[in-house]
């Protein structure tokens, strides 16, 4: 197949990727993306780090490469700008399974969108900044198998051959709409993001159930067929969604099937799922049957007055995210909305302190703030 550029340096070998991190130590700028097996694999792990420099492009093999925490303090150096596209869940990833901290992060969507953009997609910037079309149906790929196709490494490398450039130009949008200590605040603090949680919670099935009108024992039958899914999926080494969906969870624990044949009809349930997982459905239906019936977890309860202050900021923030034409969360993320509802800052020093709230943003709204929520204090 045709490369548009050279193509990326592979590194699936210890001694390599040593001399790779000591050349990137070096550079003022890497960009950085990741490929996970999330659609494959019961447990997901990264198994692919593209890296690119302002020259060069790198495709590292997690799953071949054993040093791989040699990557982490080049991470942490913050005189060593790194960037992402949608970063978030790359570095929830790499904090997962690496413990990696990340500084001197510059997101390419975050600052489109501070910019003021609505198609942020990574297709969607390159097209319009750098004009460059990205084929995104290897978006699904498997990456966990081995070999990879050359069209999979060509669409891994696109994802951040460009990054740099793209980089540079909202750089300067940025600073053309005086919105850089905006971006640099926001940045920091997305980098605080935590590691992913994968752990199997026993009690999501009220999260599936709540909003299907159940009784209490068709919540006790899905909560069998619920922990059947997870079991089975462990077995097979695949996603829960993989095995049934939730909807059919659902319909399973309404019908209730006595036998394997009385699964047919049921929406979602393949000729083939009965014949594999019938006789185990059943029992998890009979298991169902003769269990207590589970008690729903308790919901908090709001204080009206954190409500009502919450519905003040929220009103305010649209109001202002509206005028600057960006979407209300690039004023402030639902939490610290929440997190200033529920405190009631008073005075510019009750602001510190709060998440998502740096110094940018307390100059910029703090007083704002605390003129919305001066009316809502306590009496």
């Amino acid at each position: 197949m045709n490369w548009p550029f050279p193509r990326a340096r592979y590194i699936d070998h210890d001694r390599n990727f040593s001399r790779l991190v000591d050349d990137l130590s070096s550079q003022p700028l890497i960009a950085i993306d990741t490929e996970s097996n999330s659609l494959y694999a019961y447990r997901e792990r990264i198994c692919l780090i593209q890296i690119s420099t302002r020259s060069a492009d790198y495709i590292v093999d997690p799953l071949r490469v054993a040093n791989l925490h040699l990557l982490g303090p080049l991470l942490a150096d913050p005189s060593i700008e790194k960037v992402f596209h949608a970063a978030e869940y790359d570095l929830m990833c790499l904090k997962r399974d690496y413990g990696f901290t990340i500084s001197g992060l510059f997101d390419t969507m975050v600052a489109a969108r501070i910019c003021g953009h609505k198609a942020i997609g990574l297709d969607k910037m390159l097209s319009l900044y750098v004009g460059v079309t990205m084929d995104k149906s290897h978006q699904r790929d498997d990456w966990g198998q081995r070999p990879l196709s050359e069209e999979s490494l060509l669409y891994a490398q696109m994802d951040t051959h460009y990054l740099p450039m793209l980089r540079d130009r909202l750089r300067d949008e940025l600073a053309r709409i005086n919105a850089l200590d905006e971006a640099w605040e926001t940045f920091v603090e997305n980098a605080r993001v935590p590691a992913i949680n994968h752990q199997f919670d026993p009690e999501g099935y009220w999260r599936i159930g709540f909003n299907a009108d159940l009784s209490r024992r068709q919540m006790a039958l899905l909560r069998e067929l619920y922990l059947l899914r997870e079991s089975i999926a462990e077995e097979r080494d695949t996603p829960p969604f993989k095995v049934f969906g939730d909807s059919v969870l659902v319909a399973l624990a309404v019908a209730a099937p006595y036998t394997p044949e009385r699964m047919k009809g049921i929406p979602g349930m393949t000729r083939a799922q009965i014949d594999r997982y019938g006789q185990r459905i059943v029992q998890a239906v009979e298991r169902g049957r003769r269990a207590p019936v589970p008690q729903p977890p308790p919901r908090p309860v709001t204080d009206p007055i954190v409500t009502e202050r919450y519905n003040a900021l929220r009103l305010w923030r649209k109001t202002r995210a509206e005028a600057r034409g960006v979407e209300s969360d690039v004023i402030l993320s639902k939490d610290t909305l929440w997190s200033l509802a529920q405190r009631g800052p008073a005075h510019p020093d009750d602001l510190r302190g709060i998440n998502g709230l740096g110094p940018w943003r307390i100059a910029t709204y703090g007083q704002e703030i605390l003129d919305i929520l001066k009316p809502l204090a306590r009496r």
